[in-house]
């Protein structure tokens, strides 16, 4: 290695949906993130921010692949798919020799014909560059940890938060992790423990208490002690269809597997210990609306997480909508719908026009049926907005052509395509005030507490159709085979699984 080390840099960084959702091609990544070459080398937010900041304070060279990055959505297509790894591992192998690579990656991502993108592209990394050259990932901490990807990359460094605010962190972490390896300052040797509990992020977060924080800190405590050098929680990602799925814990220590398998044995029971608290409650929408109209003031939050845009479902459900149109509301109700065949003719006919259409799932009608409605335009936008935090922070989102369609006292933002929620930016963005509705609609089992949560008279999870639902109670999966909580709440003779590596 020269005193200058050469760094390659490239990714793919989405999450995927195998329970339903539109499928991902190469527009996706064109509306969010999707950059070549020297494009790459001015990113100065997120994961690659963070990892291009401490590269150039320790002198390293950057060498930019390809990144791309969108809203999950379902499955990526096989040609998208192929075009992106095929582009990667093309400027990889013209940029030899390389001392190491660095990869921002999702952990949950699947192709048509790849049920592990990430596994599959850090195996197809490491070919082009051979064993001798340390690869470190990044990852997000719902990833369904694969053999592969332990097997390939050197270690692998999850995130630390949920809603996730640290992806900056998470790849200066990751790439001082890397320069250590790449110097011979330490030898990674990883071990991942997983357990059956597949549960959706409603009780997963960081920040409020929630049981999945625990293991989280746990997990942290660990990390300050000599000999350890990274530590990882993870909630799996419960809207993929895998094999092997499961959460617990992942430990990298400096040259000690049998250390690194026991510590992350005990992280993996701990969660175990923990999977009855990770099962939200759940409401039937017409019961919240009921229970909400009974509340004095507001806003009331009810949160359609089964059609999450950020777990890969397509935005179009309908189901909280209906049952608001039921009952007379005292004041005024936001509902978000992905809708393009709505949102293009609410801007064929303009703003102030009155207009009867059938709206919701057109995208996704596996969940539900339209629903008829008639409304008057109150605004309209090409969808353009800017998120003010998270995995994109700084990052102009685009819906597509979007309006707000006015039901009675319901406002509906009707865009053309899903987008990932951070706080309200897409409400901001139509001037809808969440402050002063009855009633909000959040389709996210998370960042809805940091986008309302300060002001929010009460909050309802609703038990909806879609293939983000808030309990996987009543999924039936094909590849992903029992026992798993929370169909078996008791396994008999149960022992994490462990997936290791020597460094």
């Amino acid at each position: 290695m020269s005193n200058t080390p050469r760094i390659a840099l490239g990714g793919i960084l989405t999450e995927c949906n195998e329970l339903g959702g539109p499928p991902i091609d190469l527009d996706w990544f064109v509306r969010y993130d999707l950059r070549r070459g020297e494009e790459i080398l001015g990113m100065e937010g997120g994961v690659v921010g963070g990892m291009l900041e401490v590269l150039r304070e320790a002198g390293a060279q950057a060498v930019p692949l390809l990144y791309a990055s969108t809203c999950p959505g379902g499955y990526l297509t096989a040609a998208c798919y192929d075009q992106l790894k095929n582009e990667v591992l093309a400027r990889l192998q013209q940029a030899l020799p390389v001392d190491g690579v660095l990869l921002p990656l999702h952990g949950s991502a699947v192709a048509e014909q790849t049920g592990d993108l990430e596994g599959d592209l850090i195996a197809a990394v490491r070919q082009v560059v051979g064993p001798g050259v340390p690869i470190v990932a990044t990852l997000d901490l719902h990833a369904h940890v694969t053999p592969a990807m332990v097997q390939h990359a050197d270690a692998l460094v999850a995130w630390e938060t949920y809603p996730h605010r640290d992806a900056l962190s998470t790849g200066q972490r990751g790439a001082r992790l890397l320069l250590d390896t790449v110097a011979g300052r330490c030898r990674p040797a990883r071990a991942m423990a997983k357990v059956p509990v597949v549960t959706s992020g409603v009780r997963g977060s960081t920040e409020w208490g929630d049981p999945f924080g625990r293991i989280m800190a746990a997990a942290k405590v660990l990390e300050g002690q000599p000999g350890i050098l990274s530590t990882s929680a993870f909630m799996v990602h419960p809207y993929l269809d895998q094999p092997g799925m499961g959460s617990g814990g992942l430990v990298v220590t400096d040259g000690d597997l049998p250390r690194a398998r026991a510590l992350a044995l005990d992280l993996a029971r701990q969660y175990w210990d923990l999977r009855f608290e990770l099962e939200p409650q759940v409401h039937p929408p017409e019961q919240a609306v009921a229970a909400g109209l009974a509340l004095e003031g507001g806003p009331v939050i009810l949160v359609e997480t089964a059609d999450c845009c950020g777990g890969g479902a397509a935005g179009d459900s309908v189901a909280a909508l209906k049952a608001l149109l039921q009952v007379e509301l005292p004041g005024p109700a936001l509902v978000p719908v992905v809708d393009p065949q709505v949102a293009a003719a609410c801007h064929q006919v303009g703003i102030g026009a009155w207009m009867v259409v059938e709206l919701g799932h057109h995208l996704d009608p596996r969940w539900g049926t339209p629903v008829a409605v008639r409304g008057q335009v109150l605004r309209l936008s090409e969808g353009r907005f800017r998120y003010l935090g998270g995995i994109w922070g700084g990052t102009e989102g685009n819906m597509g052509p979007a309006a707000v369609l006015a039901v009675g006292q319901i406002q509906v933002l009707v865009s053309t395509h899903p987008t990932y929620d951070w706080l309200d930016e897409q409400f901001a963005a139509l001037g809808m005030e969440a402050r002063t509705a009855k009633f909000v609609v959040a389709k996210n089992p998370m960042n809805y507490r940091q986008a309302y949560g300060a002001f929010a008279r009460e909050v309802f999870i609703l038990d909806t159709p879609g293939p983000t639902p808030p309990t996987l109670r009543h999924v039936q999966y094909k590849r992903l085979a029992r026992p798993y909580f929370p169909v078996d709440g008791e396994i008999a003779g149960l022992e994490p699984v462990v997936l290791s590596k020597e460094g």
